[in-house]
């Protein structure tokens, strides 16, 4: 049956006065950046992601991947994509926990030792539950929160033994509460800037000292702006992916599994990456003429413990070390 160009007309809509979609083929891109590197393990990962996401999907999910802060920095992405940009990101969770307070709990100091604990809890049924609400309460939809960065270490110009060597020291921070009232804890004065801006505010003396885990030392070559990396380990960086609801809501049911599923393994790809690169990293830093020096991490354990209650996450706590079976 021959149908005029017309008559097709007709019939588009007349499906769209009845509420129906026409099929379509297109396929559905989401744009990911970060503010890392290429060669760190993070833009690793979303190289295998974006791969692995096209081949699986059959192209009907499209990915492309912006690094070194192409597309903002990770709070200027958030709000992109809660705005409803087809924007996602790689975000540390504690940026989340203004929509869902329990979510600051994965980066509470001092409370994981090993990649292996965050990424089981990542995957418990309480966290999925906090992570089920963020949809509603910010747009944003978390795909796996099991992106490792590594240990964060403290970047200074002097050597750091114990909490009050930090007096007076203007530090780098992300800005969230967790992150600043901890910094605050271990004695120095927390200043949230950008990352991009990091190198330059060190190299200008607008900030003394920053806080930053091996790779993305060495990545934002931060080792020639600092004389001392003193490793506590203060907070565990564990990353979530995150993408715009809109944007989300576009893939189909099927292919949306597909992607959580290939989200949680190219987290786990690149925090492998992460644990086998820092070693490397903290050898390279050392190698250009910095000090890295260990210290005794029971000043500074001691000196965030209230952090937990300031914050109201002695629950949340609870619920971490349940989980973990301790």
């Amino acid at each position: 049956m021959k149908i005029t160009t017309g008559a097709f007309g007709l019939c588009v809509a007349a499906a769209l006065s009845l509420g129906l979609t026409l099929p379509s083929n297109a396929a559905v891109t989401l744009k990911i950046g970060t503010v890392l590197a290429p060669a760190d393990p993070m833009g690793q990962g979303l190289e295998k992601f974006k791969k692995d996401v096209e081949a699986a999907t059959s192209g009907e999910v499209e990915i492309e991947i912006f690094h070194s802060s192409q597309l903002g920095d990770t709070t200027e992405m958030i709000d992109q994509a809660r705005a409803g940009a087809n924007v996602g990101t790689l975000t540390d969770v504690a940026r989340l926990s203004s929509f869902v307070p329990s979510l600051a709990i994965m980066s509470a100091p001092f409370l994981f030792d090993t990649y292996e604990q965050a990424d089981k809890f990542a995957l418990s049924e309480e966290y999925l539950a906090w992570g089920g609400e963020l949809k509603e309460k910010s747009g944003l939809v978390m795909l796996a929160s099991n992106w490792y960065q590594g240990p964060r270490h403290l970047l200074t110009q002097k050597p750091v033994a114990v909490p009050a060597d930090l007096k007076g020291v203007r530090m780098r921070t992300i800005g969230a509460p967790v992150w600043i009232e901890t910094i605050r804890a271990m004695g120095a004065e927390p200043t949230p800037i950008a990352w991009g801006e990091v190198y330059s505010a060190l190299q200008l003396g607008a900030i003394d000292a920053a806080e930053a885990q091996p790779t993305a030392i060495t990545g934002a070559k931060l080792f020639e702006v600092v004389k001392v990396v003193t490793k506590t380990g203060h907070i565990q960086l564990v990353t979530a992916l995150v993408v715009s609801a809109d944007a989300w809501d576009k893939i189909t049911a099927e292919n949306q599994k597909i992607v959580r599923d290939l989200a949680v393994e190219s987290g786990r790809y690149a925090s492998d990456l992460t644990i086998s690169l820092g070693v490397d990293a903290l050898d390279q830093v050392a190698a250009a003429g910095l000090q890295v020096n260990d210290v005794d991490l029971a000043p500074f354990k001691e000196a965030v413990k209230g952090v937990y209650g300031m914050l109201n996450l002695e629950n949340e706590m609870t619920i971490v070390n349940n989980t973990l079976g301790r």
